[in-house]
């Protein structure tokens, strides 16, 4: 039995003549982007409508949480960090998740709401989720791997980073 190679599998044709896959693979980071804006302004969001999650302490206080993950993380100084004033760290967490979502599901400055997503996951990872056994169930780890392909890409399709990038393009082309 003989196994071959198939070299059509991608090929980027210029002009008119694209396949499927080329569009899909122009496409493939769109509902990706989706999904994580939509998740990070949901998240952002519920932080800031629920009573009990923005206050000191209480059940289901973002306090009490951090106090619950400081002697199992990662990084104890940050949590230390954000135990100095619980609530703000809470509105700051909430609004960067509301920027940050709004910024993927729009493509306005895709890369930074990315890295901004990125970071928000990665300081969670490091505090809240460091303790999940097999680390694989913790969730911010995934998350902070998602990031990573929007902030190599950004948003080239589909996205206010592509409608100025073609106006500017379109402007510049005027002055030729």
């Amino acid at each position: 039995m003989t196994h071959g190679m198939r070299t059509d599998t991608h090929s980027p044709h210029s002009g008119g003549d694209r396949d499927w896959r080329d569009t899909a693979t122009r496409y493939a980071l769109v509902p990706l982007r989706l999904f994580l804006g939509i998740t990070f302004l949901y998240a952002g969001l519920d932080k800031l409508t629920d009573s009990a999650f923005m206050k000191d302490s209480g059940a289901g206080s973002i306090g009490d949480m951090m106090r619950g993950v400081r002697d199992s993380s990662a990084v104890p100084a940050l949590v230390d960090m954000a135990l100095e004033s619980p609530v703000a760290f809470g509105y700051a967490i909430a609004l960067g998740e509301l920027a940050v979502g709004i910024g993927a599901l729009l493509g306005l400055l895709t890369r930074v709401a990315a890295l901004g997503g990125a970071l928000i996951s990665l300081s969670l990872w490091l505090t809240v989720s460091w303790a999940a056994d097999p680390y694989y169930y913790g969730n911010d780890l995934p998350y902070l791997m998602a990031w990573t392909p929007l902030v190599l890409a950004g948003a080239p399709l589909l996205s206010v980073d592509a409608a100025l990038r073609a106006r500017r393009r379109q402007r510049a082309g005027e002055y030729r």
